[in-house]
């Protein structure tokens, strides 16, 4: 049985980190932006030269000249042109995303094909983008479990998201097999709980140890239903800007990378409250 799925786009990431409360700029990054922020001081200073706010130039004088006499005693004014036009990125790009959330919810929230949690009925959901041989993604299943435990509101939903390899692919549409055995959640805990590289030999040992009749998951795997799950999958994490694991959304907002319980939280009463 091949391990490869139609259109598999290449890996784009081997896993987020855990997910920091700043972002520091590559010097080349921060270097285009500086000269975005030049342009941008330039032509303003223009206009308030042309339009008498600032005092006019002095006849004979070279307007570059007074310009960078006026940048060297005034530095202040690039760091913060930078910083607004980062600023007003930002703010571009996480409306976007939540635009993007709220015409694709049914898609992200409620695709009749990703497996959910114990608690299927819960007041507010947590999707999770995942691969099993993503070291964060096992790192963040205890998490989830003492979550699921303590908010029995919560309903988990599981985003099959291989992008580190054929192992993964092979891992994804097993698990997704599973679901006709009704052995979803074992299988899958069983995986994250699992030491060493999740290959095709891998993924049967754990699903054999779980129960799960392995030659009747070998046939299941051939419905070309489960391929269409996983490629939705990526295509959706694709217009969410997704692009490692582990990924979460709630609500309107996505998280990227682990990160722990009391974030965690934080994110599922947002969801709730919204």
């Amino acid at each position: 049985m091949t391990t490869d799925m139609p259109n598999d786009p290449t890996p784009v990431s081997s896993g987020v980190p855990p997910a920091k409360s700043a972002r520091s700029l590559k010097p080349w990054v921060f270097g285009s932006f500086a000269l975005a922020g030049i342009s941008a001081v330039l032509s303003a200073l223009a206009l308030l030269f042309a339009a008498g706010i600032l005092p006019p130039l002095r006849d004979g004088t070279d307007f570059q000249l007074d310009l960078r006499s006026y940048l060297l005693a005034n530095p202040e004014v690039i760091i913060e042109s930078v910083n607004g036009m980062e600023a007003r990125r930002q703010a571009a790009a996480e409306n976007e995303l939540t635009a993007i959330i709220t015409q694709r919810h049914d898609e992200i929230f409620n695709d009749p094909g990703s497996p959910v949690g114990a608690n299927p009925n819960g007041d507010v959901t947590l999707v999770e983008f995942f691969d099993y041989n993503c070291p964060y993604c096992r790192r963040a299943m205890p998490i989830l479990d003492s979550l699921e435990r303590e908010d029995k509101g919560l309903r988990l939903v599981f985003k099959e998201y291989p992008i580190l390899g054929p192992g993964s692919v092979f891992a994804a549409r097993a698990a997704l097999a599973s679901q006709k055995q009704a052995k979803y959640l074992a299988f899958h805990k069983a995986m994250m709980a699992y030491q060493g590289r999740i290959t095709e030999t891998s993924s049967l040992e754990v699903a054999a140890e779980v129960g799960i009749d392995v030659e009747q998951l070998k046939t299941d795997m051939q419905d070309p239903a489960i391929d269409a799950i996983i490629r939705r999958n990526l295509a959706l994490a694709q217009a969410l800007r997704i692009a490692g694991t582990p990924s979460f959304v709630a609500g309107k907002e996505i998280v990227r990378g682990l990160t722990d319980s009391g974030a965690m939280k934080r994110l599922i009463a947002s969801a709730r409250g919204s």
